[in-house]
């Protein structure tokens, strides 16, 4: 949880932007702790990237407290949930991470649809990847195809309507193939099952596997982006062997729908400071997190295009 520092506020700002004149209860916001909700159990990429922002956000605006809540299951849908139904007066904020938001909106398990949402910008992206087991006789994309042409290959993914999922599929219709698909409780799942050797592979995201494929503990046979990442120049696309197969996770900010434009304006130019503050940068990179900023706007296009392309999938393959 994070550390409570209660301090001076910030009013002067919310005067600027109304043109001189604040309302009462703007100007004494915060007045309390800023919740932050995590869909997702603590430790993973997407509560290390909030635990920073709340860092660097609380030593840059004097009188702002956040406070992080973490609220795993259903693939981020609770926490989803939460963060849309929260009372919009600027005290609840979430992360929120996808292709999981708007999968959860296509196959109608989500109570909320992204109107239910104020986007507040994207912070950070998280490349899909193939590992495998590090003695594992699969070394190739070509190879999974191969191996997987009997039916029997188990393949671990983060959950129904993931992004692990999404490009498992892909890959099962671009290579003509069939997983044993293993949905997961997350990614300490998938990283046991494949230290262990208890699969034949895992759709994960790059974060989650780098330090044990540069250790030498489990093999990353692919990245699922257009590039290679500056991070793991040694491992090729699959798209570089033949596989146009491409997913990559983005975690941004949202907030329930409808709070004091004052108020979302003054959480939004936090969010773009914070995203711009070097020691955000720095602490971001140390913790093999990787930027792809975005503001309120572009972010909200890209979700809404997500939106279209995951309901094209789950016509093809519903689950």
């Amino acid at each position: 949880m994070q550390k409570r520092t209660f301090v001076t506020g910030l009013a002067g700002v919310i005067t600027l932007a109304l043109g001189g004149v604040a309302p009462a209860f703007a100007a004494d916001y915060p007045s309390q702790p800023i919740t932050i909700i995590v869909p997702s159990k603590a430790g993973g990429s997407t509560d290390t990237t909030a635990r920073i922002f709340a860092e660097i956000a609380e030593a840059k605006f004097p009188g702002f407290e956040f406070v992080i809540d973490n609220i795993g299951g259903s693939g981020g849908q609770k926490g989803f949930e939460t963060i849309a139904r929260a009372k919009p007066d600027g005290y609840t904020v979430g992360m929120n991470f996808t292709p999981q938001l708007v999968a959860h909106i296509v196959s109608k398990r989500g109570k909320y649809t992204l109107d239910s949402f104020h986007v507040m910008g994207n912070v950070a992206e998280d490349p899909g990847i193939v590992a495998v087991p590090k003695d594992s006789k699969i070394k190739t994309m070509a190879n999974l195809a191969a191996a997987a042409k009997g039916g029997d290959l188990t393949v671990a993914v983060n959950g129904i309507g993931s992004d692990d999922f999404l490009a498992a599929k892909t890959f099962e219709k671009e290579a003509g193939v069939t997983f044993n698909l293993l949905p997961t409780n997350g990614s300490t799942e998938q990283k046991a099952a494949i230290l262990g050797g208890h699969v034949d592979a895992s759709f994960m995201n790059l974060s989650q596997m780098i330090a044990q494929h540069k250790s030498g503990d489990a093999h990353i046979i692919a990245i699922l982006t257009d590039k290679r990442a500056a991070s793991a120049q040694d491992i090729p696309t699959a798209k570089e062997e033949g596989f146009n197969v491409m997913m990559t996770a983005t975690r941004g900010f949202v907030a329930p729908a409808g709070i004091d434009p004052a108020i979302q304006t003054k959480l939004d130019d936090m969010l773009a400071t914070v995203m711009a503050d070097p020691e955000f940068q720095k602490k971001c990179a140390a913790s093999k997190i990787d930027l792809l900023p975005m503001n309120g706007p572009d972010y909200t296009t890209y979700l809404e295009n997500l939106e279209t392309s995951v309901k094209d999938v789950y016509n093809a393959a519903p689950w």
